[in-house]
């Protein structure tokens, strides 16, 4: 009996721990992994493993389509391109692209024949339009990331150069003080953040700082961001003081927001003519001028009569 007992205890206790595995496994993968390192990359080991399940489900989805579209090797790397400034460096990406492009139309084909919106404006126009809207949305798709991710780099700019700033003048070196930044900022500034780590990463394998710079400006394609790169290495080169030049910059950065915004401050009131002509311009001739044409209208009538 006894024995028995100790048996359905060891069989019990081995299912809950197996349930509990199952259903709890990735709270204690996250558990473990901010244990071994609390802020590796900016990213948990369970986001990576998620987000890596989920890129290998959608390319073996899209495996049969992706080889639809004819490529080139130019075309090609002009995609992986966009797609690395959108944020997207595998190259599984380039593949999902291109299945997209072939899925897109399909999907849009069936929607059309489903609910039969060819009925009201044709067959080949209302078919030809959703094969072309399907064909060119990935592409609309990711050039709103590049803009978005852009911006987002525009934006937190500035608050990465006075992190710099204070680092650098603490004592830490330039590498040093990138790595301290692009830790501290991969919740706020998650863009600037990979970008940061992407330097470091290339400096420890070997390339030259202004070459690592120089690649960033690439991948971003963002004109302030150039202009950094090309005021850090020409401090480099010259070997004045970073903090000092990162500290001007920072200010001129600044400035030059506050002049874009004051710029569109004022192209406001030649925008709002157009809506005042169009909406309020009208409604104001109706309410001053009607009655008054009314009147008019009446004395008419009577002298007619």
């Amino acid at each position: 009996m006894a024995l028995a007992f100790v048996a359905f205890t060891a069989v019990f206790l081995l299912i809950a721990s197996g349930l509990l595995l199952v259903f709890y496994r990735d709270a204690t993968v996250k558990r473990l992994a901010n244990v071994v390192a609390p802020h590796a990359t900016g990213v948990g080991i369970v986001d990576r493993l998620l987000r890596l399940r989920s890129t290998s489900t959608v390319e073996t989805m899209i495996q049969p389509f992706q080889k639809v579209m004819p490529r080139s090797t130019a075309e090609v790397s002009v995609i992986q391109k966009r797609l690395i400034r959108a944020g997207y460096r595998k190259d599984t990406y380039v593949n999902i692209f291109y299945g997209a492009k072939v899925l897109t139309p399909l999907l849009l084909v069936a929607v059309v024949t489903v609910f039969r919106l060819y009925e009201n404006w044709g067959v080949f126009f209302t078919y030809a339009l959703a094969a072309a809207l399907g064909f060119l949305a990935p592409d609309f798709w990711l050039g709103n990331r590049i803009s978005a991710r852009q911006n987002n780099i525009r934006i937190g700019l500035p608050e990465a150069l006075d992190l710099l700033v204070i680092c650098v003048e603490a004592g830490l070196g330039l590498d040093q003080a990138i790595v301290r930044v692009a830790d501290e900022m991969h919740l706020s500034q998650k863009e600037i953040s990979e970008e940061f780590n992407l330097i470091v990463l290339e400096q420890r394998a070997g390339r030259p700082r202004a070459e690592a710079w120089k690649n960033l400006a690439d991948r971003t394609n963002v004109d302030t961001v150039r202009a950094m790169v090309a005021t850090l290495v020409q401090a480099d080169h010259f070997g004045t003081s970073v903090s000092k030049t990162l500290r001007v910059y920072s200010d001129n950065l600044r400035v030059q927001r506050r002049q874009q915004v004051e710029e569109m401050a004022a192209k406001t009131t030649v925008k709002l003519v157009f809506p005042l002509a169009i909406f309020i311009f009208p409604s104001l001739f109706i309410v001053a001028l009607g009655p008054s044409m009314i009147t008019m209208l009446e004395g008419i009538e009577k002298i007619g009569k």
